[in-house]
């Protein structure tokens, strides 16, 4: 709509607004008491009804016509005509009331000729009006920052944005019952933190004024979710925000939503087993089936799952063992003289685990279609997570990956103090080489697993990736109601 019709439109609005209240209307009403939602009502044919939503079409003829109420769950058509309400209530109607406004409708309920479940009105109410018009219809690239921007107007014009965010609460909803079912308990761990732990991934600092602290935004809820454990939860979840000041792309947020679950006495064989069945019962509740298509491949939720052995991969890709690499000049040279990668593409990297992870994102990661667990990891990339026992060089670490993008990040965890300490130690070294994405060593953590904890398997499930996935957005934004905007 043009700026200029845009303004002329809200003078005209405006003035509605003055007419109204100098005839001692209430243009913006205090509540409308409704007997039932907007979807109720269209179950209730033959009865009479109280709704209330916005007005989002609207057609008049002579003394008929139809508009159109919706909210975020249904809409529904209602008649309009001077055989059922009076000529001053009608006139009102045409004219006082217009498309954007919210309404409450008096009426029965009935199916037309054509067969639409329709309200036969017999009073309309102006609950609330809209300054400003509907967009007529949303569409084209340079729309996109509208729709981020002011996601009200994309739920109100959008069948498919109602559709995601009303299933992404569901996926959360179901989530938590299902946790819950599985002897689960919901903690709160804080967002304000002062160590940089819990995952390899850049912070987001702050100030906090009444303590004179630095303080960094969480990472990740699982070092306080283990605490819990040690202090004798038996099995403990977060659904939660986590903040990471890494780069922007269609895969990934600074600010995303995930949930982190831990199951004392568990390894990672039982929480790869348990997020199987979850994810296929999470799938059967919110899409109605294990099948999905992303990015124009069909995802089967519902058949084995291949296992891919990392470190047996990513040997087979450089063409020597990499597990005993521990200067990352050296290790550069190796895979620029296997042709690999040039020294400008690894120049970024400053720590073994980087560079590993480098290849294996650009090698083995961005070409698998899934789902796929990639299991054995290399115990650099997990310095939380618990040594192999029969090579202390690999992790009981495992990831499922979907065309390319990480879904869960899950491990048995590390509960032995005194590796666990020189695995932050070598942490800390990472990160006073360059490593700005390396962990802090935190020793509130060290003496909580000092004290002792029972074995313990972990997982994190990111849920903005999840609905990215099933919805086959193309953008991670497209999933999450307010993301950040410049």
């Amino acid at each position: 709509m043009a700026e200029v019709n845009l303004s002329s439109e809200v003078d005209i609005r405006r003035e509605k607004i003055k007419q109204l209240k100098e005839r001692g209307e209430i243009v913006y009403k205090a509540k409308f008491d409704r007997t039932c939602s907007i979807k109720e009502a269209r179950e209730k044919i033959g009865e009479k009804v109280k709704i209330a939503g916005r007005m989002t079409f609207r057609r008049v003829m002579g003394k008929f016509g139809f508009m159109q109420i919706r909210d975020i769950n249904a809409h529904i058509q209602v008649s309009v005509g001077r055989n059922e309400i009076d000529e001053e209530s009608y006139d009102f109607y045409k004219k006082m009331i217009d498309i954007g406004d919210f309404v409450g409708v008096e009426g029965e309920v009935y199916f037309t000729q054509t067969g639409e479940v329709t309200v036969r009105a017999e009073k309309v109410t102006l609950l609330s009006k809209a300054l400003r018009p509907l967009p007529e219809k949303f569409h084209g690239l340079t729309d996109i920052e509208a729709k981020y921007r002011q996601r009200y107007l994309d739920l109100v014009s959008n069948e498919q944005a109602r559709k995601i965010f009303l299933t992404r609460s569901k996926v959360c909803s179901f989530l938590r019952r299902y946790l819950e079912d599985h002897g689960f308990i919901e903690i709160e761990t804080p967002i304000l933190q002062t160590n940089v732990s819990g995952a390899t991934a850049k912070p987001f600092f702050t100030k906090h004024n009444a303590l004179d602290l630095q303080c960094n935004l969480r990472i990740a809820t699982e070092t306080w979710l283990k605490q819990a454990i040690a202090g004798g939860f038996d099995r403990v979840f977060e659904l939660g925000k986590d903040f990471r000041n890494e780069g922007m792309d269609p895969t990934h947020l600074q600010e995303f939503t995930q949930v982190e679950w831990y199951a004392s006495y568990w390894d990672f064989e039982d929480n790869i087993q348990f997020f199987q069945e979850f994810l296929k019962s999470l799938l059967k509740e919110v899409v109605g089936a294990t099948k999905i298509t992303y990015q124009g491949n069909e995802i089967d939720f519902g058949k084995e799952w291949e296992r891919i052995d990392y470190t047996a991969r990513l040997t087979e890709i450089l063409g020597f063992d990499f597990l005993d690499e521990t200067d990352p000049e050296k290790f550069k040279k190796k895979i620029v003289d296997a042709k690999l990668f040039s020294f400008a593409d690894l120049e970024p990297y400053n720590s073994v685990r980087a560079i590993i992870d480098f290849v294996y994102k650009r090698k083995i990661r961005e070409n698998i279609v899934g789902p796929v667990i990639l299991f054995n990891y290399p115990a650099v990339l997990k310095p939380l997570a618990r040594r192999n026992d029969k090579d202390m060089r690999l992790a009981d670490a495992f990831q499922i990956v979907v065309c390319g993008a990480e879904l869960v990040n899950a491990y048995s965890e590390l509960v032995d103090p005194i590796v666990q300490r020189q695995t932050l130690e070598e942490q800390l070294k990472d990160k006073m080489s360059g490593d700005d994405e390396a962990m802090d060593l935190d020793e509130d953590f060290l003496k909580a697993i000092e004290h002792g904890m029972p074995p313990i398997s972990g997982l994190g499930f990111g849920i903005d990736r999840f609905i990215m996935t099933i919805f086959d957005l193309p953008n991670i934004r497209d999933g999450v109601l307010f993301p950040l905007m410049r």
